[in-house]
């Protein structure tokens, strides 16, 4: 059978609406036509150089990201910088790129869920649901984090180091260790520093994000922990998410995961 870039679309969409993408986000179509015949996709967090070169390696045609390669408005295709120069090879290469960013994150399901699962928090909740009737009626369960418990309390360096080894991270910066025990477990993946609030209120012992700035461990002042996993470190299972949706929906259609997704923040031990 053969398959066209909107048929790719149409799958990731049935699950992830582009309806659900927040304004200021680039989610869809960055790069190719709808119309354009594609035989393999290749899934990543974002797309660079390295990513490019896989993808012409393995025979991709299309490549589906978590972040949109471009973000922010261009005004020229010069090639300076690396998101001009990846489009650019992008049209040249015949390589279509799509990206499902903030509406994977906020379908229900998705991101933080995918997140929450590996961590085997039970009774999960949405943290923070969305707002405005339109969305409300039809995805009712939509919005960004979860909240959940713990099958068995943990004392904060244990839950610390567990969280550690199910996410395979390097680091966790985090605030004072002010509760005795962890139940009780608030996350949202990305930079979600600024649903802490709205975790401390739920009554979370421990709320999980990143992109935490300084005076964020201060404000958590003794009455939750807030704990900062990394971007990159979050986010890394959308390459098992889309992987996921993608197969599920179009069985018969190749798809890789890739084998050249980095993380670009570097730690010195």
């Amino acid at each position: 059978m053969k398959y066209r870039v909107k048929d790719i679309i149409l799958a990731l969409e049935d699950y992830a609406p582009e309806i659900l993408q927040q304004p200021y986000d680039n989610s869809g179509l960055v790069v190719g036509r709808y119309n354009d015949e594609v035989s393999k996709a290749l899934v990543c967090v974002d797309v660079t150089d390295e990513v490019m070169d896989e993808a012409r390696q393995i025979g991709a045609d299309i490549v589906i990201s978590h972040h949109p390669l471009i973000f922010h408005a261009i005004k020229r295709l010069n090639g300076e910088g690396y998101v001009q120069r990846i489009a650019e090879r992008a049209i040249i290469e015949g390589i279509a790129l799509y990206a499902c960013h903030t509406n994977l994150d906020a379908v229900h399901g998705g991101m933080s869920h995918k997140v929450a699962n590996i961590l085997g928090l039970t009774g999960i909740e949405v943290l923070d649901v969305f707002d405005g009737q339109d969305l409300r009626e039809k995805w009712e369960l939509a919005g960004f984090g979860v909240i959940g418990t713990l099958p068995e309390d943990m004392e904060p360096i244990a839950f610390l180091a567990y969280l550690k080894e199910k996410l395979d991270l390097d680091v966790v910066r985090h605030s004072a260790l002010c509760k005795d025990r962890i139940s009780r477990v608030a996350l949202c993946t990305g930079g979600g520093a600024s649903l802490a609030g709205k975790a401390c209120k739920a009554g979370t012992d421990i709320y999980i994000a990143s992109d935490f700035k300084y005076n964020d461990f201060i404000d958590a002042d003794g009455r939750f922990i807030v704990a900062d996993i990394g971007h990159y470190e979050s986010e890394y299972c959308a390459i098992d998410l889309l992987y996921e949706i993608i197969t599920k929906k179009l069985p018969t259609f190749a798809v890789r995961k890739s084998e050249k997704s980095r993380n670009p923040v570097n730690y010195y031990y």
